[in-house]
C-alpha cells in the first residue's frame, strides 16, 4: 500500500500588495515569445524588402501582429467578464445584507475595489466612494481587514 504524502506550502495572506495575479507562462513566457518573434519578423521584413522574400516576410509580420492582438483581446475579454461577475456578486452581497441593490453612483472600478472589503467595512467604504469619488486603488488601500479573492483571473 502506498502512502500519499502531501506537503502544502503555506499561502501568504492576500492584501493590497500581493493581490494582483500574474500567470508567468502567459504574461512573461508566451507574451515574450510573441513579441520577440514579431520583432524578428520585422527585421526579416526589413532585410528582405525588395527581394523575393518580401511577400513571405510581410505575411509573417502580419500574422504575428494578429497573434499579438488575439492575446491582448483574449485577456481583455476575460477581465471584462470577470468585472461583470464581480458586479453581480457584489450586488447580491449588498442585496442580501440590505434588501436593495448597490448605489448606482458607484462605478464598476469602485465596485471591483470593494470586493476585497469585509462586510464590516463595505458600507462605509462604498458610501465614501459614492460621495467622494474614491478610486479603486484608494478603496483597496483603505481596507483594514482584507477579504481575499483567490478566484480572480
Amino acid at each position: 500500500m502506498l502512502t500519499q504524502i502531501t506537503t502544502e506550502l503555506p499561502m501568504s495572506t492576500q492584501n493590497y500588495d500581493n493581490h494582483a495575479k500574474m500567470v508567468p507562462m502567459y504574461h512573461y513566457v508566451t507574451f515574450g515569445i510573441v513579441v520577440l518573434t514579431f520583432i524578428g519578423s520585422l527585421v526579416y521584413l526589413w532585410v528582405s524588402w525588395g527581394t523575393d522574400h518580401q511577400h513571405g516576410a510581410s505575411l509573417q509580420s502580419a500574422t504575428l501582429l494578429g497573434l499579438f492582438f488575439v492575446m491582448f483581446w483574449a485577456r481583455i475579454f476575460a477581465l471584462r467578464a470577470q468585472d461583470r461577475a464581480i458586479r453581480a456578486e457584489e450586488n447580491l452581497r449588498h442585496f442580501v445584507r440590505h434588501g436593495s441593490l448597490i448605489d448606482p453612483a458607484l462605478t464598476m472600478r469602485q465596485i471591483i475595489g470593494l470586493r476585497f472589503a469585509p462586510d464590516e467595512e463595505w458600507d462605509a467604504l462604498a458610501s465614501n466612494a459614492a460621495s467622494n469619488g474614491t478610486s479603486e486603488k484608494e478603496i483597496k488601500q483603505s481596507i483594514a481587514n482584507w477579504k481575499a479573492d483567490e478566484d480572480r483571473v
